[in-house]
């Protein structure tokens, strides 16, 4: 078997974190996310909204510990820079626990 992630998964060929072409957007995508207190929920979504133009965030604080919040950010758009993304809310200070839910359309491609 070959040493590239997506032998076996031909399915996988075609995502940007594979470096290879895209035929897809992500359109809406739930993420549990931990972060500091500071910045506050609203500055946080603001903070993404700003850097991803076109991009709808709603954040839910679901837990509030001495020095973070658990929270679930949800962001929806026509297609969603996803690590761009992850880099923002990395960049803020906060961590990525895991992606709850993920809408993805398929873009149409022009005929050979």
């Amino acid at each position: 078997m070959g040493d590239r992630v997506t032998d076996g998964y031909p399915g996988l060929a075609h995502y940007p974190i594979f470096g290879l072409i895209n035929m897809s957007s992500i359109n809406r995508v739930v993420l549990d996310v931990l972060k500091p207190h500071q910045p506050n929920a609203l500055e946080f979504a603001g903070v993404i909204a700003d850097r991803h133009s076109g991009c709808r965030v709603k954040v839910t604080v679901t837990e509030v510990d001495e020095k973070t919040e658990t929270t679930v950010v949800t962001i929806e758009s026509n297609n969603i820079p996803y690590q761009a993304i992850v880099d923002t809310i990395t960049g803020l200070g906060a961590s990525i626990h895991s992606i709850d839910e993920v809408e993805v359309s398929s873009t149409p491609q022009p005929e050979a």
